[in-house]
C-alpha cells in the first residue's frame, strides 16, 4: 500500500499581518513536520488574510506578500506545503504555491472567481487559465482554490480525468447557518465523481462581517468523509491516505474515463498551458525537474508503507470551548454529519468567534453594553463574556421615566450572574433638559417618535462618551428583525462600534439565549427576561407588537423577502395577510439609508445586510399587489 501523510492546518490569519500570518503558517509547518506529515496544505489566501479587498490595489502589498511567502519557503522544512497567496504576474491573481525544499516550486492560478454575495473578487484578480497536475515521481497532485471545486465540471475534475490521485483545495468559505452541511455534500458528489482523494482546508475566524467555520474534510474516493477537522477552532487534521484505493474505485467508476482531456507533459514550465472550451489541457509538471532550477539536491515526496495510529485528543475548557464541542461533536455524531445539527449550538459559536476576533484583531482592549433588561442586550452581554471574559466587559443601565423598576433588577441581575462590572446612569435628568430645550420648538404638538428617540439618542451619546473616556468600543444589541424593519433609532441604540447581533432573527434571539443557558448550571439570562414582551420602554406601556407584527410572522416574512427575494404575491399565496405583507416591505424599503449607517455585524443567514444585501437608497420601486401595478 502506498500511504501519503496529508496534513490540513485550519488557520485563522488577520488581513494585512504578512509577518504574523507567515509566523503562523510556519508554526503549523513545524507541528505537522513532528506528526511526519508529508503534504501539507493551508487555506486560500492564508499569507494575506482573506479578504483583503482594495489592499490588493496597492502593488506594494502584493510584493511584499511575495517577499514573505519567499521568507517562508526557506522555513519550511522537511515536508512539502501548499500556501495561498497573491500571485503578481502581469496582472494580480489569487494563487497557491507549492513550497519545498527551500524554494517555491510551482504556482496554481484560481480558474473561477466568485463575484455574487460577499465575494468580489473579479474586481481585483484575473482568472487563471492553467490546469497543472503535479507529479511527485509515483504521485500525482491536482490543486484547486474555492470556488474551483464548487463545478462540477471544471479543474478537479480535469486533473483527476488526466491520473491525479489527490486533489487540494485551499477555501475561505465564509459561513452561514447550516452551510457547513451542503459544503460537505457538494465535496462528497465530487470526490466521487472524480474518484480521488480530495483534501478540503477552510480558514477559521472573524474577518469584519464574516466569519469562517474551519470545518476541513479529507473525503475518499467514493465521497465518504474520513476525516473532519473542528468548528470555529484551529486545528491541524492528519490522516495517512492510501494512494491506492484511487486506482480501485476507478476500476469500477468508468464516468472519469469519457471525459476528453489533453494530457501535456513538460518538465517545468511558468505558464502550463491555456485551457480550451472544448477539450481541457492538463499541463503536467515534474516537480523534481522544477526543483532542479533551483538545487540540485531534490526531495522526493515521500511514501509510507502503512498507516499510522493518530492521536489528536487536547484538552479544552471553558464555555467557549464547550460551546465549539458541542456543535462539533453535534455535527459529527454517528455516521459522516447529521441533518439536524442544533442551530443554536452553531450559531452561537460562530457569534462568539466573531466578536473575540474583531476586538482582538483591531486591537480594542474593553467593550461596553447597554443593559436594558432586555433579551438583545441580555445575549449580547453573554457573548461578549464568552469572548473576552468578564474583566473586560462592561455593562451600563441607563433607565428613564418609562424603564420598568424590573428592567433594571434584571439587568443587575446577568451582571451578577456574569460577574461584570455593572454601573448606572439615570438619563432623566437630561431628558428634561432636552424636553426644556426643544420646548419652544414642540409647543402645539402632541407627544410622539421624537420624544421617544432622545431618549435613545442621550444613551447613545453617554456610551460613546464611556468609549472615548476609556478607550472601550460599544457593541450594539440589534437584531435582524429591527435593522430590516427600521425599528431602532439613528445615533441612539445604533450608534456603537460592532453589531454583534445585526443578522440575527429575533425569534433565533430567544432560542439563542435559552441555548445558553443550557451551558452553565442556573441560567445566567434571567427566566423573566425571556418571558415579559420585548419594550424598547421609552413611552408608557409600549410593546414592539405595537408597532410591529408579531415576530414569528415577522420573520418568516423577513426570510422569504430579504434573503430569497419573494415578491408581494409569493409572501401572501404563502399565507401572509395581504395588509402585513404591505406593511412589512415598506418597512423594510424605507429603512435602507438606516441600514447604511449600522456598525458592522455578524453575517450568520445566507444573505445579510450589507455585503450581501445592497439596495440603492435612492429608488422608487416598491412592491405591490398584482391590482395595483
Amino acid at each position: 500500500m502506498r500511504a501519503l501523510r496529508i496534513g490540513l492546518a485550519q488557520l485563522n490569519p488577520t488581513v494585512g499581518d504578512l509577518n504574523g500570518n507567515r509566523r503562523c503558517i510556519g508554526s503549523a509547518a513545524a507541528k505537522a513536520r513532528d506528526q511526519g506529515v508529508d503534504l501539507l496544505v493551508v487555506p486560500e489566501l492564508a499569507l494575506t488574510g482573506y479578504p483583503p479587498e482594495d489592499l490588493l490595489l496597492k502593488a506594494s502589498f502584493a510584493r511584499a506578500n511575495r517577499r514573505a511567502l519567499e521568507q517562508l519557503a526557506t522555513e519550511i522544512n522537511g515536508l512539502w506545503a501548499v500556501i495561498g497567496f497573491v500571485d503578481l504576474q502581469e496582472d494580480l491573481y489569487n494563487a497557491a504555491a507549492l513550497v519545498g525544499n527551500g524554494h517555491v516550486a510551482a504556482v496554481y492560478h484560481k480558474r473561477y472567481l466568485p463575484n455574487y454575495g460577499v465575494f468580489d473578487e473579479d474586481r481585483y484578480f484575473r482568472a487563471g487559465t492553467d490546469c497543472p497536475l503535479f507529479a511527485f515521481e509515483d504521485v500525482r497532485l491536482g490543486i484547486t482554490i474555492c470556488e474551483d471545486i464548487w463545478y462540477p465540471g471544471g479543474p478537479a475534475q480535469w486533473q483527476a480525468a488526466a491520473g491525479a490521485e489527490l486533489v487540494v483545495n485551499l477555501s475561505a468559505s465564509p459561513y452561514h447557518a447550516r452551510k457547513g452541511l451542503h459544503r460537505e455534500r457538494m465535496l462528497a458528489t465530487r470526490a466521487a465523481d472524480c474518484a480521488v482523494w480530495l483534501a478540503y482546508v477552510n480558514m477559521v475566524g472573524g474577518q469584519d462581517e464574516l466569519v469562517f467555520d474551519g470545518q476541513s474534510l479529507i473525503l475518499d474516493p467514493s465521497g465518504r468523509v474520513v476525516a473532519g477537522g473542528r468548528m470555529f477552532a484551529e486545528d491541524l487534521l492528519v490522516y495517512d491516505l492510501d494512494l491506492d484505493a484511487v486506482l480501485e474505485a476507478r476500476l469500477h467508476e468508468p464516468r472519469p474515463r469519457k471525459l476528453d482531456v489533453d494530457l501535456v507533459t513538460r518538465p517545468a514550465v511558468t505558464h502550463l498551458g491555456h485551457i480550451g472550451d472544448e477539450t481541457p489541457t492538463v499541463e503536467r509538471v515534474d516537480i523534481a525537474a522544477a526543483l532542479c532550477h533551483h538545487t540540485g539536491n531534490v526531495p522526493l515526496l515521500p511514501l509510507r508503507e502503512e498507516h499510522v495510529a493518530l492521536d489528536d485528543a487536547q484538552p479544552r475548557h471553558g464555555v467557549w470551548e464547550l460551546a465549539v464541542e458541542r456543535a462539533t461533536a453535534a455535527r459529527n455524531q454517528q455516521q459522516g454529519r447529521r441533518d439536524d445539527v442544533d442551530l443554536e449550538e452553531e450559531v452561537y459559536a460562530a457569534l462568539v468567534l466573531g466578536v473575540r476576533d474583531y476586538v482582538r484583531k483591531n486591537g480594542i482592549g474593553e467593550v461596553v453594553i447597554g443593559l436594558s433588561g432586555g433579551i438583545d442586550s441580555s445575549l449580547v452581554a453573554v457573548i461578549a463574556v464568552d469572548a473576552l471574559g468578564k474583566q473586560r466587559v462592561h455593562g451600563v443601565a441607563m433607565p428613564s421615566r418609562y424603564n420598568a423598576s424590573s428592567s433594571e433588577e434584571d439587568a443587575r441581575q446577568l451582571a451578577s450572574a456574569l460577574g461584570l462590572e455593572f454601573r448606572v446612569i439615570a438619563i432623566e435628568p437630561v431628558f428634561e433638559a432636552f424636553l426644556e430645550a426643544l420646548e419652544p420648538s414642540f409647543a402645539g404638538t402632541q407627544p410622539n417618535v421624537a420624544e421617544e428617540n432622545v431618549q435613545a439618542r442621550i444613551r447613545g451619546s453617554l456610551w460613546m462618551a464611556l468609549t472615548n473616556k476609556f478607550n472601550w468600543i460599544a457593541l450594539t444589541a440589534g437584531n435582524k428583525s429591527e435593522m430590516a424593519t427600521g425599528y431602532a433609532t439613528l445615533y441612539g441604540d445604533m450608534a456603537g462600534g460592532f453589531a454583534v447581533l445585526k443578522d440575527v432573527p429575533k425569534t433565533l434571539v430567544y432560542r439563542l439565549a435559552r441555548y445558553r443557558n443550557t451551558l452553565d448550571q442556573s441560567p445566567v439570562i434571567p427566566p423573566r427576561v425571556l418571558e415579559k414582551a420585548p419594550s424598547a420602554e421609552l413611552r408608557p406601556g409600549q410593546k414592539d407588537q405595537d408597532s410591529l407584527p408579531p415576530y414569528d410572522e415577522l420573520d418568516s416574512i423577513l426570510e422569504s423577502y430579504v434573503e430569497k427575494d419573494w415578491d408581494f404575491g409569493h409572501l401572501v399565496a404563502a399565507g401572509h395577510a395581504p395588509e402585513t405583507v404591505q406593511k412589512v416591505l415598506q418597512l423594510v424599503d424605507r429603512a435602507e439609508y438606516k441600514r447604511r449607517q449600522a456598525p458592522p455585524g455578524i453575517k450568520i443567514t445566507p444573505r445579510a445586510f450589507g455585503r450581501d444585501r445592497r439596495l440603492p437608497i435612492t429608488n422608487r420601486y416598491r412592491e405591490q399587489p398584482e391590482a395595483e401595478r
